[in-house]
């Protein structure tokens, strides 16, 4: 029979695992020689081998689904998935930015339940285990999203909300700047997998974010097909406005 696991073991355990990754990245980068793409092919195998095999010994009997590993169609039988990305922002960690982060959830029953994200540059983890309170607000309405690709209908919100668009790297650093209080929220549209929003999405709903589909559904992970193209995370007070504004 499985083994039980209380929920609160489980939160500090993906906090812990997401910041010793982190750890491990930042020695490796420290350590070699590699630059550009070498450097974050080295950052994507260096952390998913330490999250897998960490998972593997601590929770033999649950499925993991990871952007570094292929995927096992087992886990749909599965109530208790892990869902990680070891390095979330291959580009900005390998350029040296802060802008990247680990991701670590737990979701169960395709909710997110527990998550931890690790921001190593920044020496910060925020998780389900101890939620972060909820922030004043940054002055001037500020909208998170990709600085490579600011998606369309991030735009318009902005500019029916007299907002100001700011890029940063990484999904999961950009839905942490929400939870810590340099943006009011985060939109994305075009493309992203249940390993890039899970462990974010996780954190953002326990500390009291409103997290959606871009058409107001909730986050759904553990499904067939991972694509799961587009994410809204914002401040409460802010919900009714910017959901009417990219609906």
């Amino acid at each position: 029979m499985p083994q039980v696991y209380d929920l609160s073991e489980d939160a500090r355990l993906a906090s812990a695992l997401a910041r010793q990754a982190g750890q491990l990245l930042l020695t490796a980068r420290n350590l070699t020689t590699l630059t550009d793409k070498s450097l974050g092919a080295l950052g994507d195998a260096v952390g998913q081998q330490f999250l897998s095999h960490s998972l593997s010994a601590l929770r033999p009997d649950d499925a993991v689904l990871s952007e570094e590993a292929a995927d096992d169609a087992t886990r749909l039988t599965h109530s208790r998935v892990w869902i990680i990305d070891p390095l979330d922002g291959t580009r900005e960690f390998s350029e040296g930015r802060d802008d990247w982060a680990v991701h670590v959830a737990l979701c169960i029953d395709g909710h997110p339940t527990i998550g931890a994200v690790a921001l190593p540059d920044l020496g910060v983890v925020l998780d389900t285990a101890h939620p972060p309170p909820m922030p004043h607000a940054p002055d001037g309405l500020k909208i998170l999203v990709s600085r490579s690709r600011p998606p369309e209908v991030a735009s318009r919100a902005a500019e029916l909300l007299g907002a100001e668009l700011v890029g940063m790297g990484s999904a999961g650093a950009k839905v942490m700047g929400v939870v810590r209080g340099q943006a009011h929220a985060y939109v994305h549209a075009g493309g992203q997998y249940e390993w890039d929003s899970a462990a974010p999405v996780a954190v953002a709903l326990a500390a009291g974010f409103h997290v959606s589909r871009l058409d107001g559904t909730p986050m759904t992970y553990n499904q067939q097909d991972t694509y799961l193209p587009d994410l809204v995370v914002c401040r409460p007070e802010l919900k009714d406005r910017l959901m009417a504004a990219v609906g």
